[in-house]
């Protein structure tokens, strides 16, 4: 008889933790795994996890860190963890999730299961009509002053499962490798891009901020996503009384908020008079700011409301460079349909959600780039751009539904 584990870990929890990573895709860790390559050994590789985890001999491999560019030119830190790494935390998460959810705020959307970034938007545009003043929260540097003591407390509030807080210790104080090789040992923080940082983070704020906010301010209600905080209230006093409180929160828990970013928001219309020095805020990839609107009389009017952002349409525009699409003369419109109707849909679903005509002049110029491409394939449309177009608006009218943006740009495409 083999010896009897000292955690019991089912095997099935291992190989559903997989299927989760796999359908997540992600890029190597460390040891340059794919999950291509992992998968050529699969059942050997999940059998060498689930013993290690289960014996309590399992020690993550350090994050691999990368910098993701961002639309104001700095870099995001994020980690990758290897494919093993990963499945051990999905793991770790499937167990911890169904604790630790029933807890959490019903204004806390971020990361979690029936809770969407665009829930939270609407929820934020509806309270900014209901009250006039906003506080936009940035706490500085969040997951990587997160302090691992406080969060291990916070765990253990809701489970005493050995494996289990053995393994997000590990996880927590693992090492992090850097772009040049260098090996950094943390003592604090927890990587972002790992699968059971938001979890951890969620738990973390849910006892610094919301638990908190609704005992000290029951009356300011507020829309949290990870570490984005919208809180909204009566009064400019009540705003700058309940943010110096909140400062002193985070400071309690070794978190301070940004000095720069976070602010107190004037959400100007029609109805409210007067003007203050900040009369907008970005959360989730939208602006909320005044904004010429119609009501259902057809009569304009002035509302504070969301759009897209111009950082989240600079990313698209991004993104649209990226495909580099007038170099690619050997592919058709329906090849370039094709491969990126799924992103233009995400961005029309998400960011067309709230005052949808902001994201049109973006998805035009997607058209100008395909009638540049189109002038470069065609020997007949080299002429002039203005040939292009015209060949290209011919081909919306006869097929609208080809890219998803057409009928949703184009007024007399939907007809």
């Amino acid at each position: 008889m083999g010896k009897t584990k000292p955690f019991l870990i089912a095997k099935r929890e291992v190989w559903e933790g997989y299927k989760r990573v796999r359908a997540n895709r992600g890029a190597a860790g460390v040891d340059g795994q794919t999950i291509e390559e992992f998968e050529k050994d699969l059942s050997n590789n999940l059998y060498k996890l689930w013993n290690r985890m289960s014996s309590g001999s399992y020690f993550p491999a350090p994050v691999r860190r990368v910098e993701i560019p961002k639309p104001d030119g700095r870099h995001r830190p994020l980690g990758i963890l290897t494919v093993a790494d990963r499945t051990g935390q999905m793991v770790a998460k499937r167990y911890l999730e169904p604790l630790f959810e029933p807890h959490f705020h019903p204004d806390s959307y971020g990361y979690r299961p029936g809770k969407s970034a665009i829930e939270a938007v609407g929820t934020a545009r509806r309270r900014c009509w209901q009250y006039n003043w906003v506080i936009d929260l940035d706490i500085k540097s969040f997951f990587d002053e997160i302090d691992h003591e406080l969060m291990l407390a916070m765990v253990r509030r809701h489970t005493d499962c050995k494996w289990v807080l053995l393994y997000i210790e590990r996880w927590l104080r693992v090492p992090v490798r850097m772009p040049d090789g260098s090996q950094i040992e943390r003592g604090k923080g927890t990587p972002q891009g790992s699968v059971i940082s938001p979890l951890l983070a969620n738990l973390f704020l849910h006892y610094v901020f919301d638990k908190w906010m609704q005992t000290e301010f029951a009356t300011v209600p507020f829309e949290r996503y990870a570490d984005d905080v919208i809180c909204h209230c009566v009064s400019e006093k009540q705003a700058k009384f309940v943010l110096g409180a909140i400062g002193r929160r985070m400071a309690e828990f070794k978190l301070q908020l940004h000095p720069e970013k976070t602010q107190i928001v004037y959400c100007k219309d029609n109805r409210r008079k007067g003007s203050y020095p900040n009369e907008s805020f970005d959360f989730l990839g939208y602006t909320f700011r005044p904004r010429l609107s119609m009501n259902k009389k057809g009569e304009r009017f002035v509302g504070f409301s969301p759009a897209v952002s111009n950082k989240a349409l600079k990313a698209i525009r991004q993104t649209i460079r990226s495909w580099n699409l007038t170099r690619r003369t050997r592919e058709t419109l329906e090849d370039f349909a094709r491969m990126y109707n799924p992103t233009i849909r995400g961005w029309i679903n998400y960011y067309g959600s709230y005052y949808k005509s902001a994201l049109y002049r973006t998805l035009w110029h997607l058209d100008r780039v395909l009638s540049r491409w189109a002038r470069r394939k065609y020997k007949r449309l080299s002429g002039g751009q203005r040939r292009a177009q015209h060949w290209l608006k011919r081909i919306i009218r006869r097929e609208p539904g080809m890219f998803v943006h057409w009928q949703f740009a184009y007024a007399w495409a939907r007809r």
